[in-house]
């Protein structure tokens, strides 16, 4: 294994490659845009899928599966949804191949064509509320809260691993209620499960707020967004959850009947995650010696590598393993115990830094007889020796610890990469020379936003609950603004 990868500092982006092919994470496939998840990769994305299904069912909400195409006509019903997604639909026009009469292969047999085109699913939207016109009917039915682990593909001309693909994994709630009152708090609840799951989980500090009209999701009232600040200083978009108003009900003409009596169209929320938390949980942590993991979303948590000589010696080191495996794994951590004779201890040493395994311990027959251990931490890389007899409340206790040191050091990066600015000039200065997240006044005109974006590529992350409501001057045009908006480079 070749260990040995160019720096963040000298090529961001190839470092990011390199992080994800040498932690064996995934790779790209033959069909173009789509990536192949390998093992390790998909375990972390498992890690993450079983704490957010936790965490969907514990607010009430059931899994539900839909189908993964869509009728052409169903994505029409809601203007500024088709007009959201259009671009980006993969369409299936035929239903049957045959071969050439010639005997070049396989064609396309024209006799097949579709009475109606089916776009496969880039959100479910439109046949979800399709199946809610048909179960709802009273305010008894309601609320509605359902949740899809599912693939989507939206067409991409440029992909980049788990950031952007043409198809990707990802979780889609989707919930239906009497009022307006119950869906935005619906949306709410939601956005903050996210934040919780991205800074406790994942380390990963985040803001919450509302996406300008610019970047809501087509088809929504309202946008709500996590955003965090990767290494390189560019933000990333790790969440949304969204307020649908009534639209898609009208569209679909969901209506039900109240205690009143009377008929009222549907309330609708919906949210997302998708496997870009993969390319966030790398960019946030990693460095350049590899994937750096938080110990709460790693397949394995504590690795023990034995040196040894003969079987004599490797017995030894296995019994006394199974003692410490065995006491830890009553606490729910995760252990490996690497024995392959194939490959030497230092080989191994490296294997599972760049695989970002938080804790490895290194255990000899010296080590037994002094009643040691090495204990070396990925985060921080200190090593130190440990009685065999404290093992059992170090290894706890040192988790728990990386786990807030990660997190402390991603807030603490990202804290210092938020600048407030008054001026457009400064504006520009700032995100040129340092980058990161920028506070800035904004007119809440599409059209001047619009203009920072041409000018910069700069894009409006959120407007921030983070921070106070404050009166000022918008920096490109001088007009009245009554906050500070979230700026940045974004991915």
């Amino acid at each position: 294994m070749a260990l040995k990868f160019v720096k963040r500092e000298e090529d961001y982006s190839k470092w990011y490659n390199d992080v994800i092919a040498r932690a064996d994470l995934a790779e790209h496939s033959d069909v173009r845009g789509c990536m192949v998840i390998k093992p390790y990769g998909y375990a972390i994305w498992e890690m993450m899928k079983d704490v957010l299904d936790r965490r969907f069912k514990e607010t009430g909400h059931s899994n539900a599966y839909f189908p993964l195409f869509i009728p052409k006509s169903y994505l029409s019903k809601e203007a500024s949804h088709v007009d959201g997604f259009a671009k980006e639909c993969a369409v299936v026009t035929h239903y049957r191949l045959k071969n050439a009469e010639d005997g070049s292969g396989l064609i396309v047999d024209p006799e097949a064509k579709l009475e109606e085109e089916l776009i496969v699913r880039p959100t479910s939207e439109t046949i979800i509320w399709n199946s809610y016109r048909n179960w709802i009917q009273s305010y008894r039915d309601l609320p509605i809260l359902i949740n899809q682990w599912a693939n989507v593909v939206r067409w991409e001309m440029r992909t980049r691993l788990f950031l952007r693909t043409t198809e990707f994994l990802w979780q889609e709630g989707h919930t239906a209620h009497a009022t307006r009152s119950e869906a935005i708090i619906e949306t709410e609840k939601m956005l903050d499960v996210y934040a919780e799951f991205a800074e406790e989980y994942m380390a990963m500090p985040v803001f919450k707020g509302i996406k300008s009209a610019n970047e809501r999701f087509a088809g929504a009232e309202e946008t709500y967004c996590i955003e965090a600040l990767m290494q390189d200083k560019k933000a990333l978009q790790a969440g949304t959850s969204h307020f649908l108003g009534q639209n898609f009900a009208k569209a679909f003409d969901v209506k039900f009947t109240d205690k009143e009596g009377k008929q009222d169209f549907v309330w609708a929320t919906s949210w997302g995650v998708s496997t870009r938390l993969m390319g966030a949980l790398i960019m946030t942590h990693s460095d350049d010696e590899g994937l750096v993991l938080p110990p709460l979303l790693a397949p394995i948590q504590v690795v023990i590598v034995p040196i040894y000589k003969s079987e004599e010696d490797l017995n030894a080191i296995r019994e006394v393993a199974n003692k410490i495996t065995n006491t830890l794994k009553s606490k729910g951590i995760s252990f490996k115990f690497d024995d392959d004779d194939q490959k030497r201890p230092g080989w191994k040493f490296a294997e599972y830094e760049v695989k970002g395994v938080p804790v490895r311990i290194a255990l000899g027959p010296r080590d037994i007889a002094n009643n040691q251990a090495e204990i070396a931490r990925r985060d921080t890389k200190e090593k130190q020796m440990v009685d065999l007899d404290n093992i059992e409340i170090y290894i706890p206790n040192l988790l728990v610890e990386i786990q807030q040191n990660l997190f402390n050091r991603a807030k603490k990066m990202r804290d210092e990469s938020i600048t407030e600015v008054n001026s457009y000039a400064e504006f520009k200065e700032v995100l040129n020379s340092k980058g990161g997240f920028i506070l800035a006044h904004w007119d809440g005109t599409p059209e001047t936003e619009d203009l920072i974006k041409t000018d910069t590529q700069a894009t409006i992350r959120c407007l921030p609950f983070d921070f106070p409501i404050e009166q000022g001057l918008c920096i490109v045009t001088g007009k009245p603004s009554n906050r500070r908006v979230l700026f940045a480079k974004a991915y």
